[in-house]
């Protein structure tokens, strides 16, 4: 078996990927979106410290163009501020 991750010693790789193979399908799927979820926190933690005087608006406008690019953040909060009205 080859090990995956260079960090990982080989008993602890087998016990993870025993582990990964014991597990259905949305079990799997719950994982991924769980490291989603944590991730996207992260990068708001990350805004927030960068910019702590944004408020949610601006931290949503910043995470957007942070994903998808400035063009893209900037016609969306433009399409949810039209809405709002």
């Amino acid at each position: 078996m080859a090990v995956l991750s260079r960090d990982t010693e080989l008993s602890a790789e087998r016990v993870r990927i025993e582990v990964l193979g014991s597990m259905s399908p949305s079990q799997k799927v719950g994982l991924v979106v769980d490291a989603c979820e944590t991730n996207r926190k992260l990068m708001v933690a990350g805004l927030r410290a960068r910019h702590p005087a944004a408020d949610g608006a601006e931290l949503h406008r910043l995470l957007v163009s942070l994903l998808h690019g400035e063009e893209t953040a900037a016609r969306v909060c433009a399409r949810l501020a039209a809405a709002e009205e």
